[in-house]
């Protein structure tokens, strides 16, 4: 099998922890010059951008040097620029870094705060503000949280590297533990392993259950109940599909606490209300490290807010933990 040769390293830096956007110049094609193939690919909506960007020579070749728009087109060339951003609104929270070394970052995302840039969440993404905060440029997500759930998330140092640790997720060789509150059914006998068929179309904002062989496998076990009609819940997800457990939840007619999609699309739509945080956290993260041999136990010292000693059911109490701030982080369990 022959091997794609590695682009290029980019000639140009950063901008507030976000790469450049990098083109490769296809090898088919009726175009004379760069700017002819940029023109179509940006299309007509974006030409007085694409001019005004190489008359500030912000279009860049390999060397770093400008690119001007009259170049000769050569099938494989590569060109950078950065995009011009829009203003993001903050997310009030922090993101703790719960364990570090020379190759693994183990972060606690807040609630709001997506994982890595996608859609209009760019510069205000976990991946983004911890390589600015941390002075690490090559840190690079190993997988994903969605938006709205907080909790445990592992970002690697090297991009060497990357590939191992990604690995572990895709084979399952990670454990991961989520809690979250939801109605509390006397009626529903727990523990229970949900199994079923998950399909998530593009274009749609929820995913649904369907007939067919299962693809998603949950454990849900009850901690603790209320008087008040909630319950604290452990889930264990032994599959991945997107927004499984907030589905599988909505199945057992126990929809996990302000959830804006299931059991139905509320007002809010997928971006949440603010006030009210989706009550779902992944709690804990444990992995046998590729690169070292290390066993790490991790855990998320997040309050769920709807289950917090004061009984808050917002978006307030994000910075705190059951254990005060700090709690056992930092410290990787079973080493």
């Amino acid at each position: 099998m022959r091997r794609r040769t590695p682009p290029p390293p980019s000639p140009l830096p950063q901008r507030d922890g976000i790469d450049p956007v990098r083109v490769r110049l296809p090898g088919l094609g009726p175009w004379t010059t760069v700017g002819e193939h940029l023109s179509e690919r940006f299309g007509p909506r974006r030409a007085g951008l694409l001019a005004e960007m190489f008359a500030a020579g912000r279009i860049v070749g390999a060397n770093g040097q400008a690119v001007p728009p009259d170049t000769a087109y050569v099938p494989g060339m590569f060109v950078w620029f950065h995009r011009d951003l829009p203003p993001e609104e903050p997310v009030p929270f922090p993101v703790e870094v719960v364990y570090r070394d020379e190759h693994v970052v183990v972060a606690d995302k807040p609630h709001f705060l997506a994982t890595t840039p996608r859609g209009s969440h760019v510069t205000e993404t976990a991946l983004a503000r911890l390589r600015r905060e941390l002075g690490l440029p090559t840190l690079g997500a190993a997988h994903r949280l969605d938006r709205l759930t907080a909790g445990l998330v592992l970002f690697t140092v090297r991009p060497e590297e990357r590939g191992a640790y990604q690995a572990l997720f895709r084979d399952r060789r990670v454990h991961k533990v989520y809690e979250a509150v939801a109605p509390y059914d006397p009626a529903l006998t727990l523990p229970v392993t949900v199994r079923s068929r998950i399909l998530k179309e593009r274009g749609e904002l929820a995913a649904r259950e369907v007939p067919g062989e299962p693809n998603a496998v949950s454990r849900v076990e009850l901690l603790a109940h209320r008087p008040d009609g909630l319950a604290r819940y452990q889930l264990t997800p032994h599959t991945g599909q997107t927004h499984q457990l907030r589905v599988h939840m909505s199945a057992l007619g126990v929809p996990i606490r302000h959830d804006p999609l299931y059991p139905e699309v509320t007002a809010a739509g997928p971006a949440g209300d603010p006030r009210h945080p989706l009550q779902l956290l992944a709690r804990e993260l444990a992995f046998t490290d590729p690169v070292t041999g290390k066993d790490h136990r991790l855990r998320s010292a997040r309050p769920l807010t709807a289950w917090s000693p004061a009984g808050e059911d917002d978006g307030g109490a994000e910075t705190g933990g059951p254990d005060g701030p700090g709690g056992d982080r930092g410290v990787p369990r079973g080493q």
